[in-house]
């Protein structure tokens, strides 16, 4: 048995490349990018108004000019229009590309307009005032976005403005989800007194979704022959297999034994952690992981956040993120000599300190209780006895 930080390690040595593809704009949220994304101009491409108003020349203002004729009006998308003597200007809308003969904007509360005449009703007038100038926030050839960075709708914005229709994503593994077990029914069936609905598969596929994965569900019953026939099909199609349940010592527990016999090497089998204890990994000789987790409902979540992702974002090619912690609210004991990994319910407090109040199930099946909660929190191996007011790590759902 070993400890998590072994098995993490084990695992994160195992990431491969999946390779690149061009995905358009508009459909690459969430994905990574694979390549670095530039300005085609300058960023704004022109000096741009920032208010509604009108645009002089503030030397006028300086020779004591405070009433302007109107040329005309220009609006956002027009062309410039510019003014030729000192006592004109041009009435403009925010977004529009600022005149070269004019310097300053005047926004309409700072004006009273009447007969085709602006005047000053302040003289609170800076020049330069509400213009945005050409190539403040970046330059042409400038990166906007780099490689590694998950795109978000901000980045989204940025893609479009600097017209890259199409972007090089990094490629996702293709994962199956394999559930097993006589005892499981599908979610539309009644199961009997002793059968129990599948759950987890659909589980670890929401959590797999919402982190731009989509992967296949398939479920196995608890027969030798078919789980291994089952198994090795899998190995020639994915990259990723993650098995749910059939892994600990029980007389039906057969998965291992096919993965040994379809050469797949264990490289490791039980974590010293509750819940997931039975946890094993293992990888196929043509390179397809394994990951196997426990058949109970919190112990296969919480693999899943605690192993699965983080080799997935570090597989993607994804920018690594700093660990999130909290605080213990209340005093909690744990006695096997194993790191537990303990739900919590997240609070900010007046001091706008994270904290974390435990949210004690009853045990690894109480998949009901996860409901309730926000994270779990990892708690130190060495220790039986946690404070209140003590900091740890998180891993949030």
């Amino acid at each position: 048995m070993i400890t998590v930080e072994e098995a993490e390690k084990i695992i994160l040595a195992q990431t491969a490349e999946y390779g690149v593809e061009i995905v358009p704009f508009e459909m690459s949220l969430g994905r990574v990018l694979a390549e670095n994304i530039k300005t085609d101009r300058d960023l704004p491409p022109f000096n741009r108004v920032t208010m509604d108003g009108i645009a002089v020349k503030y030397e006028a203002i300086e020779n004591g000019i405070s009433t302007f004729h109107i040329k005309a009006t220009q609006a956002a998308g027009d062309q410039p229009i510019e003014i030729d003597e000192h006592n004109e200007c041009v009435e403009i809308m925010t977004g529009a590309m600022l005149p070269s003969s004019a310097d300053t904007v005047i926004r309409y509360e700072d004006l009273e307009l009447r007969a085709g005449l602006a005047t000053l009703v302040t003289s609170e007038i800076k020049k330069d005032q509400n213009i945005h100038h050409r190539g403040k926030d970046k330059k042409l050839d400038d990166i906007v976005a780099g490689v590694g960075e998950v795109i978000t709708p901000a980045l989204i914005s940025l893609i479009a403005s600097v017209g890259e229709s199409e972007v090089r994503v990094k490629k996702m593994p293709r994962v199956a989800i394999i559930s097993s077990g006589d005892e499981l029914v599908d979610v539309a069936e009644t199961p009997s007194p002793y059968q129990i609905r599948r759950s987890n598969s659909y589980t670890i596929q929401a959590v797999l979704k919402q982190n731009n994965l989509d992967a296949d569900l398939l479920h196995i019953p608890d027969d030798p022959a078919i789980i291994k026939k089952q198994l090795s099909n899998c190995l020639q199609n994915y990259d990723v297999l993650l098995l749910s349940g059939g892994i600990s010592m029980g007389k039906f527990d057969h998965i291992p034994k096919a993965l040994e016999e379809l050469s797949v090497k264990t490289l490791f089998h039980k974590v010293q952690q509750r819940p997931g204890k039975p946890f094993w990994f293992g990888k196929h000789e043509n390179g397809v992981l394994v990951f196997a987790f426990p058949g109970n409902p919190v112990a296969t979540f919480m693999c899943v956040y605690r192993y699965f992702l983080p080799w997935l974002h570090t597989a993607s090619g994804q920018l690594t993120k700093p660990p999130r912690f909290a605080v213990l609210n209340n005093r909690f004991s744990f006695q096997p000599q194993l790191k537990c990994f303990l739900q919590v319910k997240l609070y900010n407090n007046e001091h706008c300190q994270l904290m974390a109040i435990p949210v004690e199930g009853n045990g690894s099946g109480d998949f009901a209780n996860l409901a309730d909660a926000d994270a779990f929190m990892e708690l130190p191996l060495e220790r039986n006895e946690f404070k209140k007011g003590e900091v740890f790590r998180i891993w949030q759902f």
